[in-house]
């Protein structure tokens, strides 16, 4: 745990919760060399609250309740200062009632805005209805799109993401194909060879990693890229890079977190990445981007309130805290970080940035 020669008084342990199996974990090389970046950039000035910070990374893409029984056990030793890392909602469910607001667990993933969040849970990812819902209306204002279909895995984010596209359509039956696989699905041939899919304007994609890389392979083979296009608020560069090129033809992603080469602190934080890393690391990524952020904002939230208590963090977000540091997130409103969310699309294994998405789009 704390560093050998260090006490505990005199370290920070945090702990990263990031997939390196399963289809998320195609992304965790990316998340813990990012990570890496943010903990020695806190490091080498004075640490959180004064403290280094220690950082032990768990499996994420493991059954959620084996992640969460590996967080209770690192919690029962007191030694534990806080949670963040990239990984799924049905996971984050799990640690959050294994943690029970004993510490700040900074989910550094999109999330599906459930109201009943437990306490100590800190939202750095994005509510679908500031990043999906208002991708789609730009789709219906610029690309003509109406009807939808959906494919996601089947677990809590993709059917309440898909929930909240539905309620914000003029007309719900405007979902026309709504088809949910399992994690680590290989064949989608259900949902390809369904002859509806030929009735949508274009298909959202609410799948993880591995799963909608090979699904947009499929999908290409098809040949329906042409004329139909693809919405995901769940695909950085290693997915592009994963799926190939090709496969990436009329996709459009929706996302908080695009490190922009043409702005003077995108190039600056991959510059700095790559001296930290080397030039062969894992590419820095929409996601992983966002655990870096995730661990700057946890720093500036510690030094804006001078604690990591939970209530007295949760009292000071919730009228609307704005924090300064690095991270394009500013602040939080309640338990939910308040930021720019971005629409790009795919333009081979990279992004093309098209626009910034509004928080309230209204009914498309």
């Amino acid at each position: 745990m704390p560093t050998i020669g260090r006490t505990r008084d005199e370290t920070i342990e945090i702990l990263s919760i990031v997939p390196t199996q399963g289809p998320g974990g195609i992304i965790a090389p990316s998340c813990t060399a990012a990570i890496s970046l943010a903990v020695d950039e806190i490091n080498s000035g004075t640490g959180i609250l004064g403290r280094e910070i220690n950082l032990t990374t768990l499996d994420g893409g493991r059954e959620p309740h084996e992640v969460a029984a590996e967080v209770a056990a690192f919690l029962a030793t007191g030694m534990v200062g806080a949670i963040t890392g990239w990984h799924t909602s049905a996971v984050r469910r799990a640690v959050a009632e294994a943690v029970d607001a004993r510490v700040p667990y900074l989910y550094a993933t999109d999330h599906e805005g459930l109201p009943d969040e437990r306490p100590g849970v800190l939202l750095v990812g994005e509510h679908p209805d500031h990043q999906t819902v208002p991708a789609a209306a730009w789709m219906t204002r610029e690309l003509g799109v109406r009807r939808w279909a959906v494919i996601g895995n089947d677990y809590i984010w993709p059917r309440r993401t898909a929930r909240a596209l539905r309620r914000s359509l003029p007309d719900p039956y405007d979902i026309i194909v709504e088809h949910y696989v399992p994690l680590g699905t290989t064949d989608f041939g259900d949902f390809l060879d369904d002859p509806a899919l030929l009735l949508a304007d274009a298909v959202l994609i609410l799948m993880v990693g591995a799963d909608t890389a090979r699904f947009n392979r499929q999908f290409t083979a098809t040949g329906l890229p042409a004329v139909m296009p693809r919405l995901s608020p769940a695909v950085d560069e290693n997915v592009l890079l994963s799926a190939g090129p090709s496969a990436n033809a009329n996709l459009y992603v929706a996302s908080s977190f695009f490190l922009d080469n043409k702005s003077a602190e995108g190039r600056s934080r991959r510059a700095r990445y790559h001296r930290h890393q080397g030039r062969f690391a894992p590419v820095l990524t929409t996601f992983s981007n966002s655990t870096y952020e995730a661990i700057h904002l946890l720093n500036t939230l510690a030094d804006t309130t001078g604690t990591l208590d939970v209530e007295t963090i949760i009292a000071a977000a919730h009228p609307g805290l704005a924090l300064d540091g690095p991270a394009t997130r500013r602040g939080f409103l309640g338990n939910q970080a308040v930021g720019p969310t971005h629409l790009a699309m795919a333009n081979g294994v990279d992004f093309d940035i098209l626009c910034r998405l509004p928080a309230n789009p209204g009914r498309a």
